[in-house]
């Protein structure tokens, strides 16, 4: 974490990504504050010192514009096309799960009297606050109480084989996208990464955001690819719950919180719930339907303790017959699934910080041995394979290898490592 830290910020790692990375920033400052508070409050300021006119908070602030190792850079978003971007420093044009209220009541939970920690939470709550404002105002246009994402890179799991079909309706004309050199490739594994045909899609959607000035509304009206998404909408939940707790404390004004929670639970236990799956699924707003798949995000409901005690027990059983069936939990896709890979990124490895909050989730419903399993198993593979940004998840194609997957000397793989360690007094 010393490593990748860069003068109030850190990166995930190195090269391949060499900005703030936004939900990266949250699970980072937790584990930065296990040694060092002051990097932990000034990881959530800098993240904070991009965030738009309207709310919206970026999923990449790009501190440097000198650093040209990485697509797409901040000159392809041309986020001042809105005029509400900030100019300095230059950002994204599209969010990612909105983890900060969690990380802000985390912060607390470990420095409850700390005055300078209560300063800056004060003083960014109303921030925080307004980036939730953001997704249920721009975001959910027919006010269900569910947010969407037009762009599978703000879900936090950009190649899930969820996104297939949705992409799929996508016809691209190569001479109609800007021309583009992606960089990933050259510094991971090509069978990691995305393919070709998934980029260009995204290219699209990028340029489909850009040509309407980042514009929700007008995007709602025109993206070809509209999904209301699990984790999206419980991580928002979690960090919803997490802000009428602070809130509280500090005497601020809760109303409109408590107002969106109760219109966002419900609506999430009835139309994300997938009766056949025993799962919840995210729903295609363009194709009226839900995408049937299991996969990792409908765990993370537990971690916002959404589902009933029934849904949790499904989701429970399911993850402890992975365990006996010889998977790591928990592989970020349906392992029965043809579209399943163990090795290209959230088609199927273990993703550390998607552990560390099932884990969290687990111990909400009592189901201690399960979230000692999920624990247990990350903590495994760190020491096994490294601190590398995802690892795979069978177990008998693990023990062959030597490295992880992905990006290494990852943040948020030793962030959450550490936080998990040090939560049970292991260290």
């Amino acid at each position: 974490m010393d490593l990748n830290w860069k003068e109030g910020f850190t990166i995930p790692t190195g090269k391949l990504y060499p900005f703030q990375w936004n939900w990266d920033s949250g699970f980072t400052s937790i584990g930065h504050s296990h040694f060092n508070l002051d990097f932990a409050i000034q990881e959530l300021a800098s993240l904070f010192s991009g965030q738009w006119d309207n709310g919206m908070l970026p999923h990449i602030i790009f501190h440097s514009e000198k650093e040209k190792t990485y697509f797409p850079n901040y000159d392809f978003w041309d986020a001042n096309v809105n005029a509400g971007a900030p100019h300095k420093p230059k950002t994204s044009g599209i969010t990612q799960p909105a983890v900060h209220g969690f990380v802000l009541e985390s912060l607390l939970e470990r420095f409850p009297d700390n005055e300078k920690l209560i300063a800056f939470v004060k003083g960014i709550f109303p921030k925080v606050v307004k980036s939730h404002r953001f997704l249920y105002t721009y975001r959910d246009p027919e006010r269900e109480g569910l947010m969407f994402i037009f762009h599978p890179w703000e879900s936090g799991r950009d190649n899930s084989p969820l996104w297939d079909e949705s992409l799929d309706r996508i016809e691209v004309k190569k001479e109609e996208l800007p021309p583009y050199e992606r960089r990933d490739t050259s510094l991971a594994p090509k069978d990691e990464r995305p393919t070709t045909y998934q980029y260009d899609r995204y290219v699209y959607l990028l340029q489909l955001g850009k040509n309407n000035r980042y514009d929700e509304l007008g995007i709602f009206e025109e993206s070809p690819y509209l999904v209301q998404d699990t984790l999206m909408n419980a991580v928002l939940i979690k960090s919803n719950e997490s802000l009428i707790k602070i809130g509280k404390r500090f005497g601020f004004d809760v109303g409109e919180l408590e107002e969106w929670q109760q219109q966002s639970i419900p609506k999430f236990q009835e139309k994300l719930w997938h009766a056949g799956l025993q799962t919840f699924a995210a729903y295609d707003l363009r194709g009226q339907q839900h995408i049937e798949h299991k996969e990792i995000g409908g765990i993370a409901a537990l971690y916002a303790n959404i589902p009933t005690e029934d849904q949790a027990k499904a989701l429970n059983d399911y993850l402890q017959s992975l365990h006996q069936r010889g998977y790591y939990i928990c592989p970020s896709f349906d392992v029965d699934s043809p579209l399943f890979d163990s090795k290209r990124y959230w088609r199927g490895p273990i993703w550390p910080q998607m552990n560390w909050m099932i884990y969290h989730g687990l111990k909400n419903y009592n189901f201690t041995d399960t979230a000692d399993i999920v624990k247990s198993d990350l903590i495994e593979l760190v020491s096994k394979l490294g601190f590398y940004e995802y690892f795979e998840s069978q177990k008998s194609v693990a023990e062959k290898l030597e490295t992880g997957y992905g990006g290494g000397d990852f943040s948020w793989t030793a962030a959450c490592t550490l936080d998990l360690l040090k939560s049970n007094g292991h260290i």
